[in-house]
């Protein structure tokens, strides 16, 4: 039996955030210490909600500009 991940998550793992903004592991852990990201937990596992991802990039452009 397969699950199929859902169309539109809520929330992504580590793995899918470094591949959404093309980050290291590492990088995307200094992100959620230094709150720039947030997260939380269910169990051992990380989880950070798509919107956190969202607003993460539009305060990087909004810095830019």
């Amino acid at each position: 039996m397969t699950t199929a991940t859902p169309p539109n998550p809520q929330a992504l793992k580590v793995p899918e955030v470094m591949t959404a903004l093309r980050l290291s592991r590492s990088k995307v852990y200094d992100l959620i210490r230094s709150k720039q990201l947030e997260s939380f937990t269910a169990g051992r596992a990380r989880r950070i909600p798509v919107e956190s991802v969202r607003r993460y990039m539009q305060n990087r452009i909004e810095e830019t500009d």
